[in-house]
This record gives structure tokens, C-alpha cells and sequence, in this order.
């Protein structure tokens, strides 16, 4: 199964992730790809696989992607095919931390096998205040992350769940209540 965790950026959807990681570590993160720098608390291969602009379009034309997009900074981002196609030949979950575009397109593609969770924040001024406070954005960044929030919002009847992030532990219990309906750990 692909658990498919996405909201706006500055939703908490990350936080989540890990949470739901420390939960199931038998289950496999995904790793984005994109052809953004990387920030100092960041590690190759670990939060994003970062490669060059040349190398993510290289992939994009031999059709390597499940999905990519251009955005931020006209930076690209994308799942890279063989990652999910592995663990679904080895039985395994996988779970994925991305944005609304990327997740409906995994929807598509792989369908049943696959399980979209919307994290809700308590508010769009909950965003904003959220990405602010990470200092992680240029102020050109920031607007265009901003801009995004209503689009990504409008996109909520599209996904399986959502799960209401308006305290992170109550976030976790309820995606972990999801996971659980079609998961079951195996026992020792």
C-alpha cells in the first residue's frame, strides 16, 4: 500500500510523516527528487535525492517519473518511478510527504494500491505564520507557496481522508487510525 500524505506547505504534513515513520519503521519513505539546492539540514539521498537540472530533465524524457513538476524557484520536484515500483514488487508500504498535484497523479497511476490522507491546518493564517516562523524561504518563495494554499485547499474532495491538524498528537492518533484499517503489523 502507498500511504499518501499532502497538504499546503506549512501544514505540518512533514511532522506527521515522521511521527507515522517512528510508528512503522518497517515501512519505506519516499524520496523525492528535485533539482533544488540543498538546505544545511539536509542530506542527500535522506530528504530528497538532489539532482542537476540537466540530470531531472534527462529523466523526465526516458519517462522515469511517477510525477514531477516545476515549481518553486523553477525548481523541479518528482517521485522517481523504480523507488515505487520496487517496494510494491516487494510487498512493502510506502509512504510519501508531497504536494496535492503529486499526490493525485500516484492516485491515478496506481490506484487502489494507493491511499491519499489530506493534512488540514487550522487555517490559511496558520499556514502563513508556519512558513514564516521555518525561515526557510526567500520572500519571492514565500508568496509563491502563499499563492498556492487556496488551489491545494480546493483539492481536499479529492482525496480518501482528511486528517484535522489542529493539534499534531490528535493528527497522528487519527492517521495512524487510518493506516491501521489497512495495515496490520505483523506480530513477533
Amino acid at each position: 500500500m502507498l500511504f499518501v500524505f499532502s497538504a499546503p506547505s506549512g501544514s505540518g504534513k512533514t511532522t506527521i510523516v515522521k511521527e507515522i515513520l517512528k510508528q512503522y519503521p518497517e515501512f519505506r519513505f519516499s524520496i523525492s527528487a528535485t533539482s533544488r539546492s540543498k538546505r544545511e539540514i539536509e542530506t542527500d539521498g535522506k530528504d530528497y535525492f538532489f539532482i542537476t537540472r540537466e540530470e531531472f530533465e534527462s529523466k523526465i524524457k526516458n519517462d522515469e517519473f511517477v510525477e514531477y513538476e516545476l515549481i518553486y524557484d523553477n525548481n523541479y520536484y518528482g517521485t522517481l518511478k523504480s523507488q515505487v515500483d520496487e517496494c510494491l514488487s516487494k510487498g512493502e508500504c510506502m509512504v510519501f510527504d508531497m504536494d496535492v498535484k503529486g499526490a493525485l497523479s500516484i492516485k491515478r497511476i496506481y490506484g487502489d494500491k494507493s491511499l491519499l490522507i489530506f493534512v488540514k491546518p487550522p487555517s490559511k493564517e496558520a499556514i502563513i505564520e508556519r512558513l514564516k516562523n521555518r525561515k526557510t524561504e526567500t520572500e519571492e518563495t514565500l508568496k509563491k507557496r502563499i499563492a498556492r494554499i487556496d488551489f491545494e485547499m480546493a483539492k481536499i474532495g479529492e482525496f480518501d481522508y482528511v486528517v484535522n491538524n489542529d493539534d499534531l498528537q490528535t493528527a497522528v492518533e487519527e492517521a495512524k487510525k487510518i493506516i491501521n484499517k489497512y495495515y496490520i503489523k505483523e506480530q513477533k
